[in-house]
């Protein structure tokens, strides 16, 4: 599979990078799906990020794919700091034109597209986030998720909502995966490409609802935060107990260090008199 690349002759090397990059991450998506796409797909690589943030709805964004045209727009500016990844990105919205290409988007909800290219990709490098922020712990914790319903056509415009949604999307389909397996999974995306609603889709596939996996998943997260629950609920007395034990050291620091001077003292006025 072949692609076109376009960009400013300041960014030359990136894209020589973009062609010698893009066999490998095809041919992983083609093993994961077992899908191919049609045409040839096209890259098109921005230097400037004040001209990338007009194509955008939010300032997150650092990539996007245009399915109808077959075609990923880049901010390279962002490839060019951590946590992005050239490779990572261009599987994500490469992934994206491949689901478009097979599955009809009546059929594929926004949450199941978004979850499964993060999930082929492992990455989220579609939008600038810190790795190691989760809200989707915080969600589980308080049971304040954005249920997918919600998620069928657009994600959240402000940011801690669309960081929830991406994190959202990526651990439902990690679940399917792991719960059901590779297979299943596949057979499910099956009956998708044959324009099979996503609801009836599901329900033949994992024998039950979108809605019942959903609180299913949502359900198998709570044991993983009980322990934080657990600190979150006796928080203050866990932190009046540590403050209670500082407290205590010190006093006894300063107990010791007033007996210590006042020996040294009477060992000095015993010496003065011998």
């Amino acid at each position: 599979q072949n692609v076109s690349v376009y960009y400013s002759d300041s960014l030359k090397p990136a894209a020589e990078k973009v062609a010698v990059l893009f066999p490998q991450v095809y041919g992983d998506l083609v093993n994961i799906f077992g899908w191919k796409i049609s045409g040839r797909p096209s890259v098109l690589l921005l230097k400037e990020r004040d001209h990338f943030l007009k194509m955008v709805a939010s300032p997150l964004t650092v990539a996007f794919a245009v399915p109808k045209k077959n075609l990923i727009v880049i901010d390279y500016s962002r490839m060019l700091t951590r946590p992005f990844r050239l490779s990572v990105t261009l599987k994500h919205e490469l992934c994206h034109l491949l689901l478009h290409q097979h599955i009809r988007p009546s059929s594929l909800p926004r949450w199941l597209d978004e979850g499964l290219c993060q999930w082929a990709s492992d990455g989220i490098d579609e939008i600038i986030m810190d790795q190691q922020y989760s809200l989707l712990n915080r969600a589980a914790l308080s049971n304040d998720f954005i249920v997918f319903r919600d998620l069928k056509y657009r994600f959240p415009r402000h940011e801690q909502g669309l960081i929830l949604a991406y994190q959202e999307s990526k651990a439902f389909v990690a679940y399917l995966f792991s719960h059901f397996g590779t297979r299943q999974v596949l057979s499910m995306l099956d009956l998708l490409s044959r324009g099979m609603k996503t609801e009836i889709a599901f329900q033949q596939a994992f024998s039950t609802s979108v809605e019942d996996l959903e609180k299913q998943w949502q359900e198998s997260l709570r044991p993983r935060m009980a322990w934080l629950e657990q600190i979150s609920y006796h928080l203050y007395e866990i932190l009046f107990g540590l403050a209670a034990i500082l407290c205590a050291f010190a006093f006894v620091r300063i107990f010791l260090r007033k007996r210590l001077y006042k020996l040294e003292e009477e060992s000095i006025n015993e010496d003065g008199f011998s």
